[in-house]
C-alpha cells in the first residue's frame, strides 16, 4: 500500500466518522475529575467542518472547564439512528470571540443570551486522537428485524461496521 492509499483511506475513515457525527445532535463529553471519577454530561455540537478536532461551548466557571484546564483527557461519544461514535483524545480551553462568532446558533443563544460576547463564554477544542465507530446497516426497523432474525436462527447478530480511526 503506498503512501497515497494510506491518506485516502484515513480521509474516507473520517469522512465517515464525520457522517455519523452529523446523525448526533448531543455528545456525552466525558472527564476525569480531580478526585479521578468519571463525569459524563450532555454537550450541543457545533457545526464545524471535523478534521479531528470538536468545538463546544462553555461557562468558564463549569467543572468540565476547570477539568479540561488540569489536563483531563476527554471522550465525547455520539449516538445516531443506528450508530454510535466515541471520540477519545485531549481537549483545550479558548477564549476567541471570532470563533465563537463563527460557531454562533441558536442553541447556543438559547444558553448565552448576550451572544458571542457573552461574560464568561469560552470555547472547548476536542482534539480527537482515536474515534471508534459502530454503524448498523439499514434503520431501527432494520436493526429491530436482524435481532429478532438472530434470537430465531440461533446465530450471532452482525451488528454492521465496527472500526477504529487514529486521527
Amino acid at each position: 500500500m503506498t503512501h497515497d492509499d494510506d491518506t485516502a483511506r484515513v480521509d474516507d475513515d473520517i469522512a465517515k466518522v464525520t457522517e455519523l457525527i452529523r446523525d448526533s445532535k448531543v455528545s456525552m463529553l466525558t472527564t476525569v475529575a480531580a478526585d479521578g471519577r468519571l463525569v459524563s454530561r450532555p454537550m450541543g455540537i457545533q457545526e464545524a467542518e471535523f478534521s479531528g478536532d470538536l468545538w463546544f461551548f462553555a461557562d468558564a466557571d463549569s467543572h468540565k472547564v476547570d477539568e479540561i484546564a488540569h489536563g483531563s483527557p476527554v471522550n465525547a461519544a455520539f449516538v445516531g439512528g443506528t450508530s454510535w461514535v466515541s471520540v477519545s483524545g485531549t481537549a483545550e480551553v479558548v477564549r476567541d470571540v471570532a470563533k465563537a462568532r463563527e460557531l454562533w446558533n441558536p442553541v447556543a443563544e438559547a444558553w448565552f443570551p448576550d451572544g458571542p460576547e457573552t461574560p464568561g463564554l469560552v470555547l472547548l477544542v476536542v482534539h480527537g486522537e482515536t474515534a471508534e465507530y459502530w454503524d448498523a446497516p439499514g434503520n431501527k426497523l432494520t436493526t429491530a428485524l436482524s435481532l429478532v432474525k438472530s434470537k430465531l436462527t440461533g446465530e450471532r447478530y452482525d451488528g454492521g461496521e465496527n472500526e477504529t480511526v487514529h486521527l
